[in-house]
């Protein structure tokens, strides 16, 4: 479906885009960079017949620096608009905003939350710690088409590098605390205690912080939570994680196997599937934390890394 998805985008510029602003925009062709990239599931080629009702359709971005907006930015969004309505295709008001003219600078400062630096490339730590996970897979998502002057592809690559490595070590870090409080010690509690909703909660708020430590060990930005899981199963080569999370996630909180048994945090209720199936999860964790040489430790509480990878 990607492929098909960047093809037609292509397409649709290099046989009418192009040629518009060739002929249009002839003094200004070589500043004008080109693609599909950014919010939309179609950005990140999972568009299907289910999500093609709304919000869909084919157009492309074309981003420019503030001062060519300035200069010629309303001409030029004129033009795309009147070539898009010459060919009739069905655009919704927000495909409409994600899609056409706009600076280098928006894209990126709408899409994650901050005023990006995109003239000298520059993060700062405090915008790479409060950066939104999916917001910088939506960030760098899709396809280039064309960039000769290269200032669009400059922030795309510094994104691309990822995370400083202390800025990445925190986000680990966080990401341990979150799984381990979650699952190796509130579920217990809560189930313990008998609350079934809180203890749904530990399990749902364990998965999120299991399937980001898999992204974060792997380097690789997220998506938008309801493609997590398939982006991780395409990346998961032995399929070995996603199944566990599979696993974990169709998992039902079994109260009866929880009666008449005293909380006892250093004793697992290996009755229960969720706490059975956390501990794997957090022995492959793990795996990836002795894989980067962080520990020789084969023990799963994930809390007792934390203080080791800071």
């Amino acid at each position: 479906m990607a492929k098909q998805t960047y093809e037609n985008s292509r397409r649709f510029y290099n046989d009418h885009v192009a040629p518009m602003i060739r002929e249009r925009f002839p003094d200004y062709e070589n500043r004008i960079a080109a693609g599909i990239s950014g919010e939309g599931s179609d950005c990140f080629g999972y568009d299907d017949l289910i999500s093609r009702d709304h919000d869909y359709g084919t157009g492309v971005c074309l981003w420019i620096s503030d001062d060519d907006m300035r200069e010629y930015g309303a001409l030029l969004s004129d033009a795309y608009n009147d070539l898009t309505e010459s060919l009739s295709l069905t655009l919704s008001d927000r495909l409409r905003e994600r899609r056409g003219v706009m600076t280098i600078h928006d894209f990126y400062s709408n899409i994650l939350g901050i005023d990006c630096n995109t003239d000298e490339c520059k993060i700062s730590d405090g915008d790479w710690k409060s950066l939104d996970y999916s917001c910088l897979a939506t960030a760098v998502n899709g396809e280039i088409f064309k960039d000769d002057k290269g200032d669009f592809s400059a922030f795309r690559n510094l994104l691309l590098a990822y995370y400083p490595d202390h800025i990445w070590r925190i986000r680990i870090a966080q990401e341990l605390h979150r799984y381990s409080a979650a699952l190796q010690v509130n579920y217990a509690r809560c189930m313990t205690r008998g609350d079934i909703v809180a203890a749904k909660l530990c399990q749902s708020q364990g998965i999120s912080a299991a399937m980001e430590l898999f992204f974060l060990l792997k380097r690789e930005y997220p998506p938008y939570y309801k493609w997590t899981y398939r982006r991780l199963t395409e990346l998961d080569s032995d399929g070995i994680f996603s199944g566990l999370i599979q696993k974990l996630a169709g998992a039902c909180c079994d109260d009866s196997v929880w009666k008449g048994k005293p909380y006892r945090p250093n004793i697992l209720n290996t009755s229960d599937t969720i706490v059975v199936t956390a501990e794997r999860i957090a022995g492959v964790i793990v795996s990836f934390l002795r894989a980067y040489g962080w520990t020789e430790s084969l023990d799963p509480y994930l809390e007792s890394y934390v203080n080791v990878i800071i």
